[in-house]
């Protein structure tokens, strides 16, 4: 009963490991992407910079859920994902078009801008999300 129980375990290893590494590839690039210093901020206690990272990286968290849930295999998977990171890259440009020096504006606590960011990077990745089901 127990072994049938964990016949997953290679599977559940290969995907969660796959979803790992593009969580740490989405911090790395994102990260660099953005003017701000989101880690050293949060360091700092700026509650701006933990609300607008915590939600973009939700926003990427769930179309890569969605992608472990409808790839056909592990590749398949790590390539939605990689559309997922591309995706939440262009959300942070576009919606600095709105909102001049959102950068500056959460380095500077403003949670309102952090808000902003957060919530359509999350809005975007649910809709990414959506639109990965096949």
């Amino acid at each position: 009963m127990i072994l049938q129980s964990l016949a997953g375990l290679p599977a559940f290893l290969v995907y969660f490991c796959t979803a790992l590494i593009a969580v740490i590839a989405y911090l790395f690039v994102y990260t660099r992407v953005t003017p701000h210093n989101e880690f050293q901020l949060i360091r700092d206690n700026d509650a701006a910079a933990a609300i607008a990272l915590g939600l973009s990286l939700l926003g990427f968290v769930l179309p890569v859920v969605s992608a472990i849930a409808h790839s056909a295999n592990v590749i398949d998977c790590f390539i939605w994902s990689l559309i997922a990171l591309v995706v939440q890259i262009i959300v942070y440009y576009l919606v600095r078009v709105p909102v001049p020096k959102l950068s500056e504006r959460i380095a500077a606590g403003e949670l309102a801008a952090a808000i902003w960011l957060g919530l359509a990077s999350l809005a975007a990745g649910a809709l990414n999300a959506a639109c990965m089901i096949y």
